[in-house]
């Protein structure tokens, strides 16, 4: 498998947020295929609709991981996107592929379709936390492109009130390890 360059994810980042579905996490010896994720620019819903010390990555570069908490106790993972402008896309879910048993004791549960089906859960099935930010993919966290085609769908993004009429949220279509909020098949 060809691991993603810098290049990939210099450029828009809704497109970015559909060009991910189906390629490959690969960190910590555990592989996981993205099969969920949303963009996230200038709009009112983004941390970029206002610089700040946190969103600063999502300004000043692309191709790196960017971690932050929500609620105080789940990381989530994004890739810093757009070389022109502020954007980051958040990985909402993946299917998992390699070290799956790591997966399944770094969250303690077995079932499969569970491990990887939302950003926080994906977080400490991967090992993922506020340790990565920074990081420039193609170390530590590597993208990785194979043979996959994704049915895409689309719909508004979750947990959200502002910028709701977006419809950036982008999953592979009857996927089992699509997080269950709002799984729409359009």
């Amino acid at each position: 498998m060809k691991q993603l360059n810098a290049r990939f994810f210099a450029g828009d980042t809704v497109q970015a947020a559909q060009d991910l579905l189906g390629k490959i996490i690969s960190v910590n010896g555990m592989k996981a295929r993205i099969v969920e994720t949303e963009a996230y620019g200038l709009d009112k819903a983004s941390h970029a609709y206002k610089k700040t010390a946190r969103s600063s990555i999502m300004f000043d570069t692309y191709g790196h991981v960017y971690i932050y908490l929500i609620y105080g106790l789940y990381s989530c993972l994004n890739f810093t996107t757009d070389k022109n402008r502020a954007g980051a896309v958040l990985i909402r879910a993946a299917e998992p592929l390699e070290g799956v048993e790591k997966m399944q004791k770094n969250r303690g549960i077995e079932i499969l379709t569970n491990l990887c089906s939302g950003p926080g859960k994906l977080c400490l099935a991967l090992g993922l936390d506020k340790n990565f930010n920074g990081l420039k993919l193609g170390n530590e966290i590597k993208i990785l492109e194979d043979s996959f085609v994704a049915n895409i769908c689309s719909s508004s993004r979750i947990g959200i009130k502002l910028d709701t009429d977006l419809q950036w949220r982008f999953y592979v279509k009857d996927n089992l390890f699509v997080s269950r909020t709002k799984n729409l098949s359009n």
